[in-house]
């Protein structure tokens, strides 16, 4: 499925991994606003722990994995979400 584009296959996963969680992002929150690795989910984005509960089932089934809820308390970025997601794909598999 990826190939090596002179970036490495695991560099390409990565930018998978984020370009997902950053559509899925942009699903649960107002037009408009940016999202980058940086963004910081629950306060720059507004996200109520409703939202943010959806936000993680929606990751859980489109990476195939369980994201523990202390695990989530952890994060505070995308960035460290993709670190994290990855972390999981990679255990899981």
């Amino acid at each position: 499925m990826f190939r090596d584009g002179g970036y490495g296959i695991l560099a390409q996963v990565k930018e998978t991994v984020g370009a997902q969680i950053i559509e899925v992002l942009s699903k649960v929150i107002p037009s408009g606003i940016p999202i980058s690795d940086g963004t910081r989910i629950a306060r720059d984005l507004g996200l109520d722990s409703v939202a943010v509960m959806d936000f993680v089932m929606e990751l859980e089934e489109r990476f195939d994995i369980l994201i523990p809820l202390d695990q989530i308390a952890d994060v505070e970025t995308v960035r460290d979400l993709t670190r994290a997601v990855e972390i999981l794909v990679k255990d899981a598999a």
